[in-house]
């Protein structure tokens, strides 16, 4: 799957979105991907997803592991279409920023992992499923998104970082909005609270 689509399947899913959006940062902006519209479509997220098992399939991954909640239907899916297992990097207690493997998982000794998450904007979620992969015997193989919102500034030391689509957002303080997005009705996306 090529970056264009990737953001094909983003459009046609309603999930790449126009308007005038409040993001959780407390810029705003014009584009916003809603993710969760390509989860709700099945075919259209295990196509997103063969793009990854594609890329990956002969650098011998034993292990799919994404964070909750965006990188969990994505490693489920890659690690089925690889043939795998996958694991999920939970938030270590209600409220708290780190994350753990959880629910019994183990690692067998030197297991190869692929560390998948959907959009990357800070690195946050992956920073935090890195370090939760640090208690457990395991390589990295490489960080893959769906779509790398960075536009490719954020890194993870020596981990290679794949990304399906890789798209900067033009976003602006609420005092230097330009007139034309004034103009439009203002929409609150996701969960995340604005700071």
């Amino acid at each position: 799957m090529t970056t264009i689509d990737i953001l094909e399947t983003l459009k046609s899913t309603n999930a790449l979105l126009e308007g005038h959006f409040l993001y959780a940062s407390g810029r705003h902006g014009a584009m916003y991907i809603e993710k969760f519209n390509l989860r709700r479509n099945p075919e259209a997220t295990s196509e997103a997803c063969r793009g990854f098992a594609d890329r990956f399939r002969e650098e011998r991954v034993d292990v799919v592991v994404g964070p909750t909640t965006g990188g969990i239907l994505l490693a489920f899916e890659i690690a089925r279409q690889l043939g795998i297992s996958s694991a999920y990097a939970e938030r270590a207690s209600e409220g708290a920023s780190g994350r753990e493997i959880r629910r019994n998982t183990t690692f067998k000794p030197g297991s190869r992992v692929l560390v998948v998450d959907d959009i990357m904007t800070t690195g946050g979620s992956i920073r935090e499923t890195l370090t939760a992969l640090e208690a457990h015997p395991v390589e990295i193989v490489a960080v893959a998104v769906l779509v790398d919102r960075s536009g490719g500034t954020i890194t993870f030391g020596d981990v290679p970082v794949f990304a399906l689509a890789s798209q900067t957002f033009e976003s602006w303080a609420a005092d230097d909005l330009p007139e034309w997005l004034a103009a439009i009705p203002i929409t609150r996306p996701g969960t995340t609270s604005v700071v």
